[in-house]
């Protein structure tokens, strides 16, 4: 990933990381020595782009299957990040004092970037795999305590960067509400004559400031390939500005 500099071992079958994580990895803007926690993190694709692109952050890595913890510290080791990485095995769902005693700190993180499984059961076929069921699908209304969890971990002003279905914006900003505000929306388009297929979300901690709907990123042009601007963003020499 991110044109070779970094190496990522994932599961043979289930869920396997692709655009939408180096997207929401490319979204986070300018990170700073701060703490960033990736919720739901999977083998760790989003945090390592995250600590790849910025150095002088730290990456928590936060995932409750032992078996996908267990790949994420060594994708950290592959790729020398031990001493600013490290992988929480904790439930994002839990009550706040099981989520405290896992590691999950009130205040600790100045960033949270996620990409929660957001496929409501019953929209989509479930897939006959535990951990890609686990990685796509979960209850619209489950996504209020993700984005509570988020609150919690985040310092004051602290950011939430998030990736989401299209058709869940209007349970996302209501999960967002009375939390987050100076919410920044960026439409995602596989072409440009095609409807949006995802959207990036920036959010900010207990700000009052109005929400905005950012101009849209295009990935493929009429030839099928990627844009320019995609193919920057997927080699890692590009950002997604949601300013």
């Amino acid at each position: 990933m991110l044109d070779g500099r970094l190496r990522l071992v994932q599961p043979r079958k289930g869920h396997r990381a692709g655009s939408d994580a180096v997207l929401l990895a490319a979204a986070c803007g300018e990170v700073a020595a701060e703490t960033v926690a990736d919720f739901g993190a999977g083998v760790g694709a989003v945090g390592l782009m995250v600590a790849a692109r910025h150095p002088a952050c730290r990456v928590v890595l936060v995932e409750n299957d032992p078996g996908l913890a267990a790949l994420a510290r060594r994708n950290v080791a592959l790729n020398g990040f031990e001493d600013r990485m490290e992988v929480c095995e904790a439930n994002i769902l839990a009550p706040a004092t099981v989520r405290r005693k896992a590691g999950l700190a009130a205040g600790s993180a100045g960033l949270v970037v996620t990409n929660p499984p957001f496929w409501p059961a019953g929209r989509v076929r479930t897939s006959p795999d535990a951990g890609r069921r686990a990685a796509h699908v979960m209850a619209d209304e489950a996504l209020e305590g993700w984005l509570r969890a988020a609150a919690d971990m985040l310092a004051p002003d602290g950011r939430l960067v998030l990736i989401h279905r299209v058709d869940g914006l209007a349970w996302l900003l209501a999960a967002l509400a009375g939390r987050f505000g100076d919410i920044a929306v960026r439409p995602v388009y596989s072409a440009p004559d095609r409807p949006a297929v995802r959207l990036l979300v920036a959010a900010r901690r207990g700000s009052r400031a109005p929400m905005r709907l950012l101009p849209g990123l295009v990935l493929s042009g009429a030839d099928g390939r990627f844009t320019p601007e995609a193919d920057a963003v997927h080699r890692g020499t590009a950002s997604v500005a949601m300013g």
